[in-house]
């Protein structure tokens, strides 16, 4: 589970509709069975997007028609939000009330199979607020009550079903987090973890993007009073189910994270050893939880295998930090074969590389890339 806000969020850049098509890595073609078609990457970039490091195009989610959509940063570092329709053709927006200084503006986090959106918003009090984009391009604001309107508190609207519903989590005046579940008709149910710490940046929170299932079903994680993380599910009916991964560590910063949650009720994500080395794994509905580590994961801190997202097939992807801290991406069947790939300009240095956003049904993922100069760039990689 990762929380994210928009001041840690850096896009990448383009050259407007430029947009390249190549092979996949010489790595992936080895490890894929002879029959099977290699696959392409095609790396894009927004227009507008900024150069320097740590700026460009950051693709977020993909839904089932394969429209993406996802943030930038500009030269100014304010962050707005791109969608980029199955043809390639991008436009961008900023919700009324967005800030233009550096770490403000919008961010979309998740789209639905009818186009929805949903994502939040810092304005220039760097507070944050989450918001509704619906697919004729109307957006809907809104707050949790009880958020906090001080900088870095407020609101963030991660996830979006085919229902409408809207997941996330909410900071309140004292940098607690608390989850959320937000109907179609802006009824919101707020939820805590029991077990989750009161003090300053723990709490209850969902993962990212692809963490509520068609039936309301949510994936997230607690932060405990001694800063472990635990994996939690939160049934339609309010029922929260909490779970460790054998193996997890039990220091702070360490233990369970959940990335998402397919229509099954399958979770996947990564847990956090005793040596601070991440492993993937994924939770069956009835709580069987199976641990894996891509080929070539580094193993020690702050390496190995991060399982990030699942799709309707319940194939996961995610990226994995080798010894010299690179990232790579990973695909794992529900067999659990894996394939690697990385994009074509990704770096080579500690930090760089390639990393993953969520798979839509067609095992199609948009995700991003780290160049050599640290300025990131979007890719789409369709099987």
């Amino acid at each position: 589970m990762r929380t994210k806000s928009l001041g840690c969020i850096i896009a990448m850049a383009l050259f407007g509709a430029l947009t390249i098509s190549v092979q996949s890595s010489a790595q992936e073609q080895q490890e894929q069975p002879s029959h099977t078609p290699k696959a392409t990457i095609k790396e894009f970039n927004v227009k507008g997007a900024g150069t320097g490091a740590y700026q460009g195009t950051l693709p977020l989610d993909i839904n089932p028609a394969g429209t993406i959509i996802g943030a930038y940063v500009e030269e100014s570092n304010s962050v707005r939000v791109f969608v980029r329709d199955p043809a390639g053709k991008i436009t961008t927006f900023n919700v009324k009330g967005g800030g233009n200084g550096a770490g403000q503006g919008t961010i979309a986090w998740s789209i639905n199979s009818a186009g929805a959106i949903t994502g939040d918003y810092a304005d220039a009090n760097n507070v944050l607020h989450g918001y509704l984009r619906k697919p004729d391009g109307t957006i809907k604001t809104f707050n949790v009550k009880g958020a906090g309107t001080a900088a870095n508190q407020g609101t963030r609207a991660y996830c979006i079903n085919a229902a409408g519903e809207i997941a996330g989590d909410y900071l309140d005046a004292s940098n607690v987090g608390h989850g959320y579940l937000r109907k179609p008709d802006g009824t919101i149910k707020t939820f805590n973890a029991k077990g989750a710490g009161t003090g300053s940046g723990q709490g209850t929170y969902t993962a990212s993007e692809d963490c509520l299932s068609p039936d309301g079903t949510i994936a997230g994680g607690y932060l405990d009073g001694s800063n472990v993380w635990h994996g939690l599910v939160r049934d339609p009916d309010g029922t929260i189910t909490p779970f460790n991964v054998p193996g997890a560590g039990t220091g702070s910063g360490q233990g369970t994270n959940p990335g998402g949650i397919d229509p099954a009720g399958t979770i996947t994500g990564y847990y956090i050893d005793t040596n601070n080395v991440y492993h993937g794994f994924a939770r069956a509905p009835h709580g069987k939880i199976t641990t894996f580590n891509v080929k070539g994961a580094g193993a020690a801190s702050g390496q190995g295998t991060l399982g990030e997202n699942i799709n309707v097939p319940g194939v996961i992807d995610g990226y994995y930090i080798d010894a010299s801290g690179v990232a790579h991406g990973f695909s794992r069947a529900v067999g659990g074969q894996i394939t690697t790939f990385n994009a074509p300009g990704a770096g080579t240095a500690s930090g760089q590389g390639t990393f993953i956003g969520p798979n839509n049904p067609a095992n199609t993922i948009a995700g991003y890339y780290l160049d050599g100069s640290n300025v990131y760039h979007g890719y789409l990689r369709t099987p």
